[in-house]
């Protein structure tokens, strides 16, 4: 017998936008003066107060292992957060805290399914809900949003998805790639079809604090009881609280499925980083005007790119209404040639980009949208005017 290696693993799909990340740096360690829309993450540094509370973490010795679904302190700030913000009631051992947002979702995809379970995810979606929920031996089913309903999906069209192998719906507000943002009367809809139809929704909530214009947030599952009942709502402080790196990630759900995702976290990482959660109760509990002024900078950049994206030729784009991300269509600048070539994929328009321009942009065939590509605005405004300048002198050269 030859040794061989897992076939499930071999099926997984790198992640296209670390991947492009990566070649960013590489070329800029090399001296060449890339402007990288690709950023996932604010290029903010995590506000001084939490970074205090971390050293008092350390100082004091709150170093050694915790409960395997997080502390009982960061639970309470969390299920008030929950309480304050979302319109929801928690408690503590309906929460489990993990490494990350990512890891949040595997827990939760780990604990819903079976072998061959269906989970509807729209598109445009964020790049890795297929490879988790085929990690968790499910079955990815997309419908896709039409870019004339803000790339969302309608109750309809998930209601003509749904089979009797469907477990669940990956819901993503405010989204990621689109920066769209469901509205309450457009969750009331889908929350009908999913309590009739009784199947889960998995909400990622992880950009609820990053919406813009008077565009309220709403959780699906403060809507109702019964929608409450089959609601996984996941978030972290990532995006928030600009702390990408310290891996802080929770999930609420009943106490039954917290249970699940706690046992087998248990088995995986054991528990949360300690002196990261210490920190994250500072983050939750503390002070919110930093939260508040990154949003308000967000802003500022978010309507600088997208009118500045809005003038250039053979594009098109949606003014987003959360996240901090810009979605582009690029089915005409497709259709023209760039030195005498045609363009064969966003994904070669993205190459070019950065090979001649040094731009780099992510390409959403991933994404579930290959005629798009994904800019972030959570860099600088001055690196934004840069890299915009050099995307529209690409795209008026071509014939």
């Amino acid at each position: 017998m030859s040794l061989t290696l897992s076939e499930k693993a071999k099926a997984v799909k790198p992640s296209s936008t670390l991947a492009i990340t990566a070649k960013a740096k590489e070329l800029r360690a090399s001296g060449v003066d890339v402007v990288g829309f690709g950023a996932g993450e604010p290029d903010f540094n995590t506000p001084k107060n939490i970074c205090d509370a971390a050293i008092k973490a350390i100082e004091t010795g709150f170093t050694k292992y915790t409960p395997a679904s997080g502390t009982n302190e960061l639970k309470a700030a969390i299920c008030k957060k929950f309480r304050d913000f979302n319109n929801l009631n928690y408690e503590p051992n309906q929460i489990v805290i993990s490494n990350g947002g990512k890891h949040g979702l595997t827990n939760v995809f780990d604990a819903l399914l079976n072998p061959g379970d269906e989970v509807i995810i729209p598109a445009p979606y964020w790049l890795s809900y297929p490879e988790m929920v085929k990690l968790s031996d499910g079955v990815p089913v997309f419908i896709t949003g039409s870019k004339e309903n803000g790339y969302k999906i309608t109750a309809k069209q998930l209601d003509d998805a749904i089979t009797d192998k469907t477990k669940a719906f990956v819901l993503n507000s405010p989204s990621n790639p689109t920066g769209m943002v469901y509205s309450k009367e457009e969750l009331e809809e889908l929350a009908k079809v999913i309590v009739k139809r009784d199947i889960y929704v998995v909400s990622d909530e992880m950009y609820e604090n990053l919406v813009y214009d008077g565009v309220k947030h709403v959780s699906i599952a403060s809507l109702n009881d019964e929608i409450y009942k089959r609601t996984i709502t996941c978030s972290g402080l990532s995006k928030a609280y600009a702390m990408t790196g310290w891996r802080i990630g929770y999930t609420a759900s009943s106490p039954e499925i917290a249970k699940l995702m706690s046992a087998m976290q248990s088995h995986a990482t054991s528990n949360p980083n300690s002196i990261a959660q210490y920190a994250s109760v500072e983050a939750l509990n503390g002070p919110q005007e930093t939260v508040e002024a990154m949003c308000k900078e967000f802003d500022k950049r978010r309507i600088f790119m997208y009118e500045k994206i809005k003038s250039m030729p053979y594009v098109d784009v949606i003014k987003p209404q959360g996240a901090f991300y810009v979605f582009v269509d690029m089915s005409e600048a497709l259709k023209k040639k760039y030195k005498g070539e045609a363009l064969k994929s966003a994904s070669d328009l993205a190459s070019k980009l950065l090979n001649d321009y040094a731009v780099a942009v992510i390409p959403c065939a991933d994404f579930g949208f290959p005629n798009h590509i994904r800019l972030s605005y959570a860099i600088s405004l001055e690196q934004i005017e840069k890299g915009l300048k050099r995307i529209e002198d690409f795209l008026k050269v071509l014939e």
